[in-house]
């Protein structure tokens, strides 16, 4: 059977999407915190702004996909949805 998904739910989803990419931003945390220890000036500083990267990416990750699903939303009405297809499983 085939589903159609043809609204997104643009706060709702954003908030799920900005804690994925502070999940991932915290990768860039765990290469700045040696940066910060062990380098010098430049790359402290580079460190730095690693450290920091959860908190840029969960911004601009939120800014973005409520563009996103705005535009979905908007592009969705005209064309149609996402198609999926599902069946029941036992």
């Amino acid at each position: 059977m085939k589903k159609q998904v043809v609204r997104i739910s643009v706060l709702q989803s954003s908030k799920v999407v900005t804690a994925l990419y502070v999940l991932m931003g915290l990768l860039y945390t765990l290469i700045g915190i040696p940066m910060i220890l062990l380098g010098n000036t430049e790359v402290r500083i580079m460190g730095i702004v690693y450290f920091f990267m959860p908190v840029v990416m969960a911004i601009f990750g939120f800014i973005f996909f409520c563009i996103f699903a705005g535009a979905y939303n908007l592009v969705a009405g005209w064309l149609g949805g996402f198609e999926v297809e599902v069946s029941d499983i036992l």
